[in-house]
């Protein structure tokens, strides 16, 4: 029986993006209510029949997190299954909720607090920011950071146990999880956001209307970022993820923006962003100063130093925003290519032949890779859809000296990446992959398995989309020695997690894979 105010009659099924937010969320109802009772459920017409209403307070045992850092809970007292999502709760915790939006077979609902805690996870001394539990941003400061590196790497392994549809014999290794030099203080990006005022809002439709004036002193709008699970802006003094330099200038910013607020028509998203200083003159590295300033213009210019190279690019543009975690995961990629590296000069010489000498970096951005792994190889190839990041990249090249002819960055689209290489061997180059969230498509994948590169690292900012790719790449590679097309196949050597964004759910991903002689 529907609870008093819930729907009686069966709402609209909304469609979901394929390995979204919302779409990992489905099969993780799926995986903790059970394949059988989600089919009877649909069959019988009561899976978009919500049995709670809105603001309904419950009860709930938390039994697992979600990968996106919720708990789900089973909810109770129901003849049916029915899951409920909340955050900021803990597996094994009793806590209190309150339902604010229903879906199929399961209902999202606003954390109200810990009945009874697991204390051997949860530690609220932990926290570090006055705002956890309101802000969206962060899910886990409560939690070790242990506890967080081995709940990102399950999120990992549930991803490829979920979307790769790989047997377990092809199951990868997955790793445990890189963990950040910083914990706090690391984020070198952040953009905070406000809405005008409504009266503000209503004055710009009269155009007769005199101009307003300035709020009245007392009178205030939120700056910061959205509520947790809501579009309403909480406002933020400060955010402890993010560098010394962004919440230095964050305040003189914010009010700077209160005292002219009466002369914006709409709200906006505002940009902080971390910095070296950019000598007069640009190119001349000599002149290289280590002071850091926050840069606020959304087309202004953004130097980072990793390790000893230098990189800039336009404020507005793509840079991974941990800058702590790029030396150590730059170095995994390289390690993962020359597998030989470390061993003995003796031993190193009879593999040698094996080195690949040509690198396709695809995805390459503003060429991190490219540029950080140009001692090792002989020629590069950096590809990139964004004119704007060719020429970033190209910059970047220069910037660091690197010797003409041997990294390009040529702007092509990724579907037809490897034309772009003709004159590359196959068997001496090494391919990075590091796409947006939507991943790889399959034509790019048909691509890569026809180029037949020894090595290929896959980067991934969404661990699901990943295995994807890597789970139909792998299919189309044995089907490949099957059919007696090929006598190689790609193997998945091993997947492992880097945590780039400590304090929050979201895992990068580095899979690396082989073209080795099959037994088939």
């Amino acid at each position: 029986m529907l609870a008093k105010g819930a729907r009686k009659h069966r709402r609209k099924l909304v469609n979901i993006e394929p390995y979204s937010r919302d779409d990992v969320f489905w099969h993780e109802v799926i995986s903790l209510l059970g394949q059988e009772a989600v089919d009877k459920a649909v069959d019988d017409g009561t899976d978009l029949d919500a049995p709670f209403s809105f603001r309904e307070e419950l009860e709930l045992d938390i039994q697992r997190l979600s990968s996106n850092g919720e708990g789900l809970a089973i909810a109770p007292g129901l003849k049916r299954p029915w899951v409920i999502i909340v955050p900021f709760s803990l597996p094994g915790e009793k806590i209190r909720a309150r339902i604010y939006r229903n879906a199929r077979l399961h209902s999202y609902a606003d954390f109200l607090g810990v009945e009874l805690p697991n204390l051997s996870m949860r530690d609220m001394s932990r926290v570090n920011c006055k705002y956890f539990e309101e802000c969206g941003g962060c899910q886990y400061q409560m939690l070790s950071y242990e506890n967080q590196l081995d709940v990102k790497r399950d999120v990992v392994v549930n991803a490829y146990g979920t979307f790769s549809g790989l047997p377990s014999s092809l199951a990868p290794i997955v790793l445990p999880t890189a963990p950040s030099p910083l914990q706090y203080g690391y984020r070198t990006k952040i953009t905070p956001h406000f809405d005008a005022p409504v009266k503000l809002r209503r004055h710009q439709k009269k155009k007769s209307a005199p101009v307003p004036e300035p709020l009245p002193e007392g009178k205030t709008v939120a700056i910061g970022f959205n509520k947790v699970g809501t579009r309403e802006v909480l406002d933020i003094e400060e955010c402890p993820i993010a560098t010394a330099v962004i919440n230095k200038s964050l305040g003189p910013l914010r009010k700077e923006i209160l005292s002219k607020l009466h002369t914006y028509k709409k709200g906006v998203s505002l940009l902080l962003r971390d910095s070296l200083v950019i000598p007069e003159g640009g190119i001349d590295t000599t002149l290289t100063s280590d002071e850091h300033v926050c840069v606020t213009n959304h087309r202004g210019k953004v130097r980072e130093k990793v390790s000893d190279m230098l990189f800039e690019f336009n404020a507005s543009s793509f840079f991974q925003n941990n800058n702590s975690v790029l030396v150590p995961l730059v170095e995994y990629v390289k390690e993962a290519i020359f597998p030989f590296s470390s061993t003995t000069d003796a031993e190193a010489s009879t593999k040698q032949t094996s080195a690949p000498t040509h690198l396709v970096d695809a995805y390459c951005g503003a060429g991190l890779f490219s540029i950080m792994l140009s001692p090792y190889f002989q020629i590069i190839a950096g590809i990139e859809l964004s004119s704007e990041s060719i020429m970033a990249a190209t910059h970047n090249s220069q910037l660091n000296n690197l010797p003409t002819g041997k990294v390009t960055f040529r702007a092509g689209d990724a579907a037809h990446i490897f034309e772009t290489v003709p004159d590359f061997p196959p068997a001496g180059t090494a391919v990075i992959i590091d796409p947006p969230r939507k991943g790889c498509d399959e034509n790019f994948l048909d691509q890569l398995l026809e180029f037949k590169s020894a090595t290929v690292v896959y980067v991934s900012c969404n661990v699901h989309t990943q295995a994807r790719d890597i789970g139909m790449l792998l299919r189309k590679s044995a089907n490949e020695v099957e059919k007696g097309v090929e006598t190689r196949k790609y193997s998945l050597e091993s997947v492992r997690g880097f945590d780039l964004f400590p304090q929050t759910a979201h895992v990068e991903s580095v899979a690396v894979l082989r073209l080795i002689q099959s037994d088939a």
